[in-house]
């Protein structure tokens, strides 16, 4: 393995022997989110530390490679592709003293020691709410999934929502609908939602043309709701697209599908617009990466104005797991809505006990192999 961050190019083809050790993980979920009931995640370590390769199953290679591009960055087996190394981003109890890095030059304000997070309300009935948000402890801010099915889900949505504000009416509300609505279904759930005080709504449609459309609509109606991107900023060949078209007014990052810690900065710079760091439903050691991002991101007046001066991020999803690569009392469990900016390593007995059976294991060894050959013929930067 080598000592030290490189250029693809300085590395061998083969990508098992980049690293020294692989282990693929399966974690079992407390409740189905995203219509999985377990999530796969391959870990491997790295001069800096471990990082999580984990794209959804589904994932073709092209997407996938971004995210192998992230683990390898946070790692630091490469560089990033503007330039900035992952250990600029992230204090390490183990490999980093405390006046080792400062924070990066992007950051308005000095690198955090822990973030807010927020809860996450999954698709569930009404009486299943109180007990999968006790899970988070105290958290000021809940991001509650909706249009499962589409608008065929807005009565349980708004069911469901209406038993949260009965339970928590202070607290923060985010709604995330992953693209699940139709330009006239967004139009009417929206309608519907704006009843319940939101700070944004995140990603009611797919393309970026209808986000501008509907809030156009919105705002010409004069329903306060403010619409955030997150698979338009992720999958968009240009993310400045979303901001030139008005298309959103918060943007949703995460770490690995956009390649890294320095390529999602670059994003947000680009785009100009407050940004809250998401995860992508990883392990905590996945989640570190999310932390030392959001650990740096930029207050602005517009982002207070949006998010508030402490912005939950959505890296506290490790409570939607049954089990985690570290043990109970460690890894990115919220306390009391925040979670650290450090590094994990995983607990030796669970890399053992959740470890997936040897199919599995070469499947995702050979998608490895495949991401990182690709990854290797892209043109590098400058």
């Amino acid at each position: 393995m080598a000592d030290h961050a490189c250029t693809l190019s300085d590395l061998p083809e083969r990508f098992d022997e980049v690293i020294d050790d692989l282990h693929v993980l399966r974690l079992p979920m407390v409740t189905r989110f995203r219509g999985i009931t377990e999530r796969e995640v391959a870990l491997f370590s790295g001069p800096v530390g471990w990082a999580e390769f984990s794209p959804f199953v589904e994932y073709r290679t092209e997407e996938a490679s971004r995210w192998l591009q992230a683990a390898l960055e946070f790692a630091g087996l490469i560089t990033s592709p503007i330039g900035i190394h992952p250990a600029s981003s992230v204090r390490s109890v183990d490999a980093c003293s405390p006046d080792t890095e400062s924070a990066p030059a992007e950051a308005a304000e000095p690198i955090r020691t822990e973030v807010a997070v927020n809860g996450t309300l999954p698709a569930c009935s009404p009486g299943e709410v109180e007990s999968i948000l006790a899970r988070y402890g105290r958290v000021g801010t809940v991001k509650a999934k909706v249009a499962e099915h589409g608008l065929d889900s807005l009565a349980e949505d708004l069911e469901r929502l209406r038993e949260f504000r009965r339970l928590f009416p202070q607290a923060t509300l985010r709604l995330d609908a992953n693209a699940g609505y139709s330009l006239d279904e967004a139009l009417t759930a929206s309608a519907q939602f704006a009843d319940f005080g939101l700070q944004y709504f995140e990603q009611p449609v797919a393309a970026v043309e209808d986000m501008a459309r509907l809030r156009a609509e919105l705002d010409r109606r004069g329903l306060p709701v403010v619409l955030a991107a997150d698979e338009s900023i992720r999958k968009a060949e240009d993310p400045l697209r979303v901001a030139e078209l008005g298309a959103a007014e918060v943007i949703i990052v995460k770490v690995q599908p956009l390649g890294g810690i320095g390529s999602a900065r670059a994003v947000i710079a680009d785009c100009g617009l407050p940004a809250v760091v998401s995860s992508a439903l990883e392990s905590s050691v996945g989640l570190a990466a999310g932390a030392a991002l959001a650990a740096g991101l930029p207050r602005t007046e517009i982002s207070r104005r949006l998010l508030g001066d402490d912005p939950a991020c959505g890296l506290g999803t490790v409570r939607l797991f049954a089990d985690d690569v570290t043990n109970p009392n460690a890894g990115m469990r919220p306390v009391d809505g925040y979670v650290p900016v450090t590094r994990i390593a995983p607990d030796p007995d669970r890399l053992q006990t959740l470890a997936v059976d040897p199919g599995r294991y070469d499947w995702w060894a050979e998608r490895l192999q495949q991401c990182w050959s690709l990854l290797r013929r892209e043109p590098e930067p400058g």
